[in-house]
């Protein structure tokens, strides 16, 4: 059975999925890493394909960007078509000096001002957490693979362009890390549905930094994160 965002149908999706933002990172991962791609979303060319990874079913689909769009799009694969796990696979700016371009970082928390998930589902916090479990899975995948693996509290802001940066001092003071736009509802979601979630984010720019990276680099250059996810959504 399809939703009005979602033309799969039910058993065309992995119970794993990975989620990237940009529909045409989602195509790369799957053309390049699955075996057998198959596409089987491309409803308003939100772009999602399951194959194998050495040999086990994976799932890959965009999220589209900010905290909305994954809701709707992450809401549906857990409640509609059985999915279990999310892991997000996205970009983010750093706050620190020891992040810089093209480092991952597995968040343990993601801080957000957003309303979304006391709107969703009346949690009042300001900070939604990661399945411990699927993150334990990635650190011992990044382990083995000998990709550096930083962890921390991550900002998802409802918000890219800002008239002031006013908000910074408190965000210094929560601890955060680095700026997305999607894990605190991600995790939200994984929290009301009783599924797991975990996002891995690859640092695309710099706030203290002159450093940025082009959208065609983001799409394909992130391989590093990329490889993780995919061990460690094989993994029992």
């Amino acid at each position: 059975m399809a939703t009005p965002h979602n033309e799969a149908q039910v058993g065309e999706i992995a119970k794993t999925v990975l989620m990237p933002g940009d529909p045409l990172r989602a195509q790369f991962i799957a053309e390049t890493f699955l075996e057998n791609p198959k596409l089987v979303n491309n409803v308003r060319g939100i772009q999602g394909y399951t194959g194998t990874w050495k040999g086990k079913p994976v799932s890959v689909m965009a999220s589209g960007m900010g905290m909305p769009s994954i809701g709707i799009y992450s809401y549906e694969l857990y409640k509609e078509y059985g999915v279990e796990n999310i892991i997000r696979i996205g970009s983010a700016g750093s706050y620190v000096k020891n992040l810089h371009v093209y480092d991952v970082v597995l968040a343990n928390g993601a801080y957000s001002e957003s309303s979304y998930a006391r709107t969703q589902c009346g949690y009042e916090k300001d900070i939604t957490y990661p399945s411990i479990a699927l993150n334990d899975k990635i650190v011992g995948v990044a382990e083995q693979l000998g990709i550096p693996l930083q962890q921390g509290l991550i900002h998802s802001s409802d918000v890219f362009y800002r008239e002031s940066d006013d908000y910074l001092e408190d965000i210094h003071a929560k601890g955060c890390v680095a700026v997305e736009m999607e894990s605190f509802a991600l995790f939200a979601n994984a929290r009301t549905c009783g599924k797991n979630a975990a996002c891995l984010l690859t640092i695309s720019d710099s706030f203290v930094e002159d450093a940025v990276t082009t959208p065609e680099e983001r799409q394909k250059n992130f391989k590093e994160m990329m490889k993780i996810a995919l061990d460690a959504a094989i993994l029992d």
